[in-house]
C-alpha cells in the first residue's frame, strides 16, 4: 500500500477538507458518476456557491436543511454545504413512503428540501407537495430549465448568492464546527418512532481520520451506493474518503454486476459494503472474470460475516477487516485492524476502537467478568449529542456517567476482543439495516381489519435475518391485502417476508405474546415455505427493490 505524501490535520469542520485538499491538489479527482469527474477544486467551488447561497435564503446556524436524493455528487455537496455554514443536514431516503417522508420531515422541521423530482422509475411531484407546507421550499436539482429565465430551479437557487461576500461566508463558519451538531440520521425506535441521531463535527472528523489510520489505503478510492439517509453513506465511506484527498464513485442503483464491474473500471481499492452485498456479488456469474486487483483491503460492515463467505474472500489474498458500532456511536466502537486471521474475522468484532472505551455490565449494573455477557457500553468522543427533540430518549441512551448504551450483549475474550453475544432488544438486521419489530407492528394494527399483531425475526441465508408477521383479524382480509398494506407504508426492506393469520396468540403466564414460541414456529415455517431466499431477492433486485444500509454495524 501506497503512503500519502501527508496526512491532513484535524479540521474544526468535516466540509473544511473540501477546500484543504482543493489548495492542494485540486486536479485530483473527488467524485464520480457515469461518464461525470469532479476535481477537488469544481468540489470546493460548488461547496463554496451553495453555502453563500444558503446564506442568501436566510439560513443560519441551527437551521435544518434536508435532500431526496440518491447516492450522487448532489447529497455530498448539500450536506458539506449546509455543515460548513452550521446548518444541519438530514439525508431521505428515497425508497421511504410518503408517511415515511413525512414523519421524519414533520419531525425535524426543514427550512428547505433539495430533491429529485425522478429517481429511478418513481416520479415524487405528490410528495413534494405534501412535504412542501406553507414555510418549507423545495429546490429541485433535476428540474428543467424555466422557459423565461433559461435557469433551472437549483441553478437560480445559487444565483442569489452571488450577493453574498467572502466576509459574509467566513463570519458564519467562524461561529460553528467541533461539537457543533452537522447532521441527523434517524433509527428505528424499540416504540416504533424514529428517532434522529444528532452527529457533530468533532465526531465525524476524529472518526474519518481515525478510521485511515487503523486501514490505510492509498489512494482511497470507494464505490458507494449507500442511501444517504444512514450513516454507512455519510460516515463510513464519504468522509473517510474526502478527508484521505480520495474519490468516491457512486452508483445511484446497485446492482450487484454492475458494481464489481464499475470497480474494475474505476480501480476501486476499498472493497467495503455488508455481507449481503458480498454474497450478491460473488454469487454474479462473471465475478471470476472481473479484475480487482486494485483492491487493497476488504472490509464489512452491518452484520457479522458468515464463515463460508470469509473463505472465499481469502481467495483475493487482501487483508480483511470489519468492525462494530451503531448510528449513536457516528462511527465503530470496535474494530479489526487489516488481518489474515480468519478466527479473529469470525469469531470477534475486534478490539475498542481508537479513543473509544468500552465496558460490558451484567444485569446487576456491575461491570462483566473476562467471558461473563453483559450490555456493551462505550465512552466514545464520536457518540451522538443526542436525539433531536427527544430529552427523555436522550437521557435514557446514556448511563448516569455519561456511557452510551448500546442494546447490543457481548463478552470479552481472553485476547481483550470482543464478540456479540446478542441483542438486548428484540431489533433484528435485515441486510445490514435496523428493523424494530414494533414499528412494523404499529404498520399492521393500523389496517382496520387487524386487531392485534406480533413480529419476530427469523435467519435468512441472505440478508441475515428476515421478519416474519402474525396477526389476529376483526374482520376477514387475505394476507395478500396486508402485505400490500405493508408495501404502501414501510419502506421494503421493514416489510415482513411472511404474514401468517393466527386464531390466537401464544401468551405467556403474564398474559404477554410468547414471542420464543412465535420465533421457533417462524423458524419452521420460514424454512419449510420460502427456500428460494437468494431467487427472491434477485428478483427484488430486477425490480428495483434492493435497499442496503448500516444503520448499526455488528
Amino acid at each position: 500500500m501506497g503512503v500519502p505524501l501527508r496526512s491532513p490535520p484535524v479540521l474544526a469542520r468535516i466540509s473544511d477538507y473540501v477546500g484543504w485538499h482543493a489548495e492542494r491538489t485540486p486536479d485530483a479527482e473527488a467524485m464520480i458518476l457515469n461518464d461525470a469527474r469532479i476535481n477537488y477544486a469544481r468540489f470546493h467551488a460548488e461547496v463554496e456557491s451553495l453555502a453563500k447561497a444558503l446564506i442568501a435564503a436566510g439560513v443560519s446556524k441551527g437551521d435544518r436543511i434536508a435532500a431526496l436524493s440518491p447516492p450522487a455528487p448532489d447529497y455530498f455537496i448539500t450536506f458539506l454545504a449546509a455543515a460548513s455554514i452550521g446548518a444541519v443536514w438530514v439525508g431521505l431516503n428515497p425508497r421511504y413512503t410518503l408517511n415515511e417522508l413525512s414523519y421524519v420531515i414533520d419531525d425535524c422541521d426543514p427550512s428547505i428540501i433539495f430533491a429529485r423530482l425522478t429517481i429511478g422509475e418513481r416520479t415524487y411531484a405528490d410528495e413534494l407537495t405534501a412535504l412542501a407546507g406553507k414555510k418549507r421550499r423545495i429546490v429541485l436539482l433535476d428540474g428543467r430549465d424555466d422557459d423565461q429565465t433559461g435557469r433551472s430551479d437549483y441553478t437560480r437557487f445559487l444565483d442569489a448568492g452571488a450577493e453574498i461576500g467572502e466576509d459574509r461566508l467566513a463570519n458564519a463558519r467562524s461561529s460553528c464546527g467541533g461539537r457543533d451538531p452537522c447532521m441527523i440520521v434517524y433509527t428505528s425506535g424499540s416504540t416504533g418512532r424514529p428517532k434522529g441521531a444528532l452527529l457533530h463535527h468533532h465526531g465525524v472528523v476524529s472518526f474519518s481520520l481515525a478510521q485511515n489510520r487503523i486501514w490505510p489505503v492509498s489512494p482511497l478510492r470507494t464505490l458507494n451506493y449507500f442511501p444517504i439517509n444512514h450513516i454507512g453513506c455519510v460516515v463510513d465511506l464519504s468522509s473517510p474518503t474526502l478527508v484521505s484527498g480520495g474519490a468516491i464513485v457512486f452508483m445511484e442503483q446497485f446492482d450487484p454486476g454492475a458494481s464489481l464491474r464499475l470497480m474494475e473500471k474505476e480501480r476501486v481499492t476499498f472493497w467495503g459494503s455488508v455481507p449481503s452485498v458480498f454474497q450478491l456479488q460473488l454469487a454474479d456469474k462473471e465475478i471470476n472474470r472481473i479484475d480487482l486487483s486494485a483492491v487493497q483491503i476488504i472490509v464489512w460492515e452491518g452484520a457479522a460475516m458468515p464463515g463460508e463467505m470469509i473463505e472465499r474472500l481469502a481467495a483475493y489474498d487482501r487483508p480483511m477487516a470489519s468492525n462494530y458500532g451503531m448510528t449513536e456511536s457516528c462511527g465503530a466502537i470496535t474494530v479489526i485492524p487489516p488481518t489474515r486471521d480468519r478466527d479473529i474475522l469470525e469469531r470477534t468484532v475486534g478490539w475498542p476502537f481508537e479513543g473509544v472505551d468500552v465496558r460490558i455490565r451484567d444485569a446487576t449494573g456491575n461491570l462483566a467478568g473476562a467471558g461473563e455477557t453483559g450490555e456493551i457500553e462505550t465512552l466514545s468522543p464520536f457518540s451522538m449529542l443526542g436525539y433531536w427533540n427527544r430529552p427523555d430518549a436522550s437521557d435514557l441512551a446514556f448511563t448516569d456517567d455519561g456511557w452510551l448504551r448500546t442494546g447490543d450483549l457481548g463478552r470479552i475474550n481472553p485476547d481483550d476482543s470482543i464478540s456479540i453475544a446478542g441483542r438486548a432488544t428484540e431489533m433484528y438486521k435485515s441486510g445490514g439495516y435496523n428493523v424494530y419489530p414494533r414499528e412494523v407492528e404499529n404498520v399492521l394494527d393500523e389496517h382496520a381489519n387487524v386487531d392485534f399483531s406480533a413480529v419476530v425475526s427469523v435467519a435468512d441465508p441472505l440478508w441475515q435475518e428476515v421478519g416474519v408477521a402474525y396477526v389476529i383479524l376483526r374482520a376477514p382480509v387475505s394476507a395478500n391485502d396486508l402485505m400490500k398494506h405493508c408495501r404502501d407504508n414501510l419502506a421494503n426492506y421493514k416489510i415482513p417476508k411472511k404474514i401468517v393469520i393466527l386464531d390466537a396468540m401464544p401468551l405467556l403466564p403474564i398474559g404477554k405474546v410468547d414471542k420464543v414460541a412465535l420465533k421457533a414456529r417462524a423458524a419452521q415455517e420460514y424454512a419449510a415455505d420460502d427456500p428460494t431466499t437468494r431467487e427472491n431477492a434477485e428478483q427484488a433486485l430486477a425490480r428495483n427493490e434492493f435497499a442496503i444500509g448500516a444503520e448499526r454495524r455488528s
